[in-house]
């Protein structure tokens, strides 16, 4: 009995619905198995050419040297003629949101004596300083 991804595929141009990329990119998480799937993302089908996301160069360069078993896993579970070639792209690195390291100085905190901590020498400071450039 075949599988319902490869009577899906062999469809092609009857159903509207479902297109040969989605069906290809859905079949990326069987050929490969749940743990390169978590690490890899299928992201377009161009011509017959599968494009999928890796993480870094290392990846791409292991998944490279498995690409022939992959290609023989894909053309089992989606049948002949949808993805003749894979290739891969590193994964462009996404910044974290990070905390402002730097505060923005309010006026008050920019006079002249913001960082005395006692407020009564604070003051005193304050006031001389204002009599001297009086």
């Amino acid at each position: 009995m075949d599988q319902a991804s490869r009577i899906i595929a062999q469809w092609g141009a009857v159903s509207d619905l479902i297109s040969h990329e989605k069906v290809a990119c859905t079949a990326w998480k069987k050929a490969v198995g749940k743990r390169l799937a978590a690490r890899t993302t299928a992201l377009r089908l161009v011509r017959d050419r599968l494009v999928i996301e890796v993480e870094d160069e290392v990846w791409r360069n292991n998944l490279y040297s498995l690409r022939p078993q992959i290609l023989r896993n894909l053309e089992q579970a989606l049948g002949p003629g949808i993805v003749g070639d894979i290739s891969f792209e590193i994964r462009p690195r996404r910044i974290e949101p990070q905390r402002e390291t730097h505060f923005l100085l309010t006026a008050a905190e920019t006079e002249a004596g913001a960082d005395i901590k006692d407020p009564g020498l604070r003051r005193i400071y304050r006031m001389a300083r204002k009599r001297e450039t009086a």
